[in-house]
């Protein structure tokens, strides 16, 4: 197990030195964020990255994410070129020595909470998502307080990207990866790189978009389009873990040679379709963590981790979900687990 830590570049205020000082880190997730989603990423900014993370002893073997562009998931005309970006994106990657590259197929937008900060009992605030909340919002009619969505796209633009959804369904998704995947994944075993795929967050349909990565029956789909290993998932407990029907132990036994990197963080889950995210420990949540770890070290995972989203505490502030207090104890709450399971049952 590799721990590492979601890093936004120079940007970012929790800085590298202060990511290195957390024990047992291995490395950095990040990427070239400035580059246009489409467009290719300059060698020289990903041998930049490589080169500040080994400055403070830490790895750059994990990139979140290539974006993966609207006109691939719809399908359209140019799809073909931009998949050949992603696809020179991925040897370009690869030439610098990054192992795997975290991305998604969600459409419109890659993560939906309807707070930002939620206030919690003890005073720290999380992330939050309540359907009843979300579902009074019209977003065709530019409605636009969902978090994650402002900043992604101006009313013309979102109404325009809704319209060209309208006749593209769960299906035609699949379709459309399916075109994706089968000039990717060859280049992936080419270079000696792997896709992982992270699950829609949340995982279920809204405002009639498509949502097909929510399960362990969308990973055999996905499996069946390209059997090689290259092409694989970023097991995200919390995005999988909203839905109770995703037996998470059973799904990382069932599919762990797949798993190339895995997002582990907790949620409580408070109500049907609602949920607040809380600190990692199984007690602060509805996931069962203990279980989880137990099930990778069991099947023999020996990949990329990252504790996910944290809370803010201890009064601190910045990106919702990446700040550094709360992820850090997570990580050593996690490195804890590994360790003592290991030592039990190796």
């Amino acid at each position: 197990m590799k721990m590492s830590f979601r890093w936004y570049g120079e940007r970012d205020p929790i800085s590298l030195e202060k990511i290195s000082q957390i024990p047992g880190m291995h490395g950095i997730v990040s990427a070239v964020y400035e580059v246009p989603v489409g467009q290719e990423w300059p060698e020289e900014r990903i041998d930049a990255l490589k080169s500040q993370a080994a400055a403070h002893g830490l790895a750059f073997e994990v990139v979140e994410s290539v974006p993966v562009h609207e006109r691939i998931k719809m399908g359209a005309p140019d799809a073909d070129a931009l998949i050949g970006v992603f696809a020179e994106n991925l040897r370009r990657l690869a030439k610098a020595g990054v192992k795997v590259v975290c991305y998604n197929f969600m459409p419109v937008f890659d993560w939906l909470r309807s707070e930002l900060a939620r206030t919690l009992p003890d005073g720290s605030n999380a992330l939050a998502y309540d359907e009843e909340a979300v579902l009074k919002l019209d977003p065709s009619k530019g409605d636009l307080s969902l978090p994650g969505w402002d900043e992604s796209y101006t009313k013309e633009e979102l109404r325009a990207l809704l319209d060209q959804y309208k006749n593209i369904n769960d299906e035609k998704l699949w379709e459309n990866m399916e075109r994706f995947l089968k000039k990717v994944i060859p280049v992936c075993d080419e270079a000696g790189i792997k896709l992982a795929i992270h699950p829609d967050d949340p995982p279920w349909s809204l405002f009639g978009l498509p949502r097909i990565i929510t399960g362990a029956n969308s990973y055999e789909r996905l499996f069946s389009i390209e059997p090689s290993d290259s092409n694989g998932v970023t097991l995200c407990t919390g995005s999988l873990g909203a839905d109770p029907a995703n037996d998470l132990p059973a799904i990382i036994r069932k599919y762990a040679r797949k798993i190339h990197f895995v997002h582990a963080r907790n949620i409580l889950i408070t109500g049907g379709r609602q949920f607040q995210e809380s600190a990692h420990p199984t007690e602060c949540g509805s996931l069962d963590m203990y279980a989880i770890i137990k099930a990778l070290v069991e099947s023999g995972f020996d990949g990329y981790i990252r504790p996910d989203h944290g809370r803010m505490i201890w009064g601190e502030t910045g990106k919702p979900g990446y700040g550094l207090y709360d992820r850090a104890l997570g990580a050593c709450y996690l490195s804890g687990l590994w360790e003592g399971i290991s030592k039990t049952i190796l």
